[in-house]
């Protein structure tokens, strides 16, 4: 199944895409007789389970036509993030090619505890963002980079979750795309801390959450030592038009499972927290730059600029489109840097 948010003016409303169409799933119940059915992802996703088996049923009416209800054509259909707001946003760290090359692009040596255990970081889920424009302030734009992820968002509550029970808790699966300011994580970084402003002004998630159901084609097993479902999904993004970055889920180290075991270690995670995979292997400019300078000196670093189209597309998850659009405005926090004394 694969479910979006529709945006209604300033709100959203919950949909189902069939046959290539998007449906209000609210409305779906209601011509169904059936009252109180949800009408936000974040309703959906509070009683997931129960709430999927109405979703089921239906699917199955509209598809056969026994509702009396229009659908919009996916191609015209205004979505927003599938989560518009998600109760929390996680990002992890699943990919050993991504963190390798960009570890040997910088001359170090691989570090030996990506292998022990999975990390993540908290990123501004009020700043998650779906398909269409994506404003950047000036500073943004001093080596603004694109990053290729994979995400899910939890369909229940739980604590103490081990990965051998935690694909269980996964609702469903989203392209997601972390946006780097490249200038401003650096900097802050120097610090042991973050990374923060450079990627809290935008998450993007999309176009459609997707049922885990829908990939069990596509189910392949983890890498050795590792516990948890994994997919053998192609991973491409393209940036007005010329694909710069290709990989596959199927090679995640770290299975979204082992990532939920450690995030709800003493804590628990909700219906509604975005959990993201990390980059895949040439995802992201920051790795491609430096694997180009490391082969040719001469190589000319890209970054994104205004204007740009970023196309990220995934087997069974869609494309993920978005406009970069630049703020115009003078105020600048890399400009306020203190000299020091």
């Amino acid at each position: 199944m694969k479910l979006v948010s529709i945006l209604k003016g300033d709100d959203t409303k919950l949909g189902i895409i069939v046959n290539e169409k998007v449906y209000d799933l609210s409305g779906a119940a209601e011509a169904a007789g059936i009252q109180h059915f949800p009408d936000t992802m974040a309703q959906f996703l509070k009683e997931f389970e129960s709430n999927m088996k109405t979703a089921i049923q239906l699917q199955q009416q509209i598809s056969e036509g026994k509702l009396n209800i229009n659908g919009n054509a996916l191609n015209n259909a205004s979505l927003a993030a599938p989560v518009p707001h998600p109760t929390s946003c996680r990002d992890g760290y699943a990919f050993r090619q991504h963190v390798a090359a960009a570890r040997r692009n910088r001359r170090v040596e691989m570090i030996p505890e990506f292998d022990e255990y999975p990390i993540f970081y908290f990123t501004n889920h009020n700043a998650i963002q779906g398909p269409g424009d994506i404003f950047c302030m000036p500073d943004h734009f001093e080596k603004l980079d694109f990053e290729l992820e994979v995400a899910v968002v939890i369909g229940k509550k739980g604590m103490n979750i081990k990965a051998a029970d935690a694909d269980k808790y996964i609702a469903g699966y989203m392209i997601m795309n972390d946006m780097s300011a490249r200038t401003l994580q650096m900097e802050e970084m120097k610090l042991n801390l973050g990374p923060a402003k450079g990627k809290d002004f935008s998450t993007v998630i999309g176009p459609y959450l997707v049922t885990p159901d829908e990939l069990e084609p596509y189910k392949i097993a983890p890498k050795a030592n590792h516990t948890g479902n994994n997919y053998n999904l192609k991973m491409t993004c393209k940036v007005n038009g010329v694909q710069v970055s290709e990989g596959n889920m199927g090679d995640m180290d770290w299975t979204f499972a082992e990532i939920i075991e450690r995030c709800a270690y003493g804590v628990n995670i909700l219906p509604g927290d975005v959990i993201g995979s990390g980059t895949v292997g040439t995802g992201c400019f920051l790795e491609l730059n430096g694997t180009g300078l490391l082969n040719n000196p001469d190589y000319k670093p890209q970054w994104l600029k205004d204007g740009d189209v970023v196309e990220m597309e995934i087997t069974g998850l869609g494309v993920l489109k978005n406009t970069i659009r630049k703020v115009q405005s003078d105020f600048s926090i890399l400009k306020l840097k203190k000299k020091a004394v």
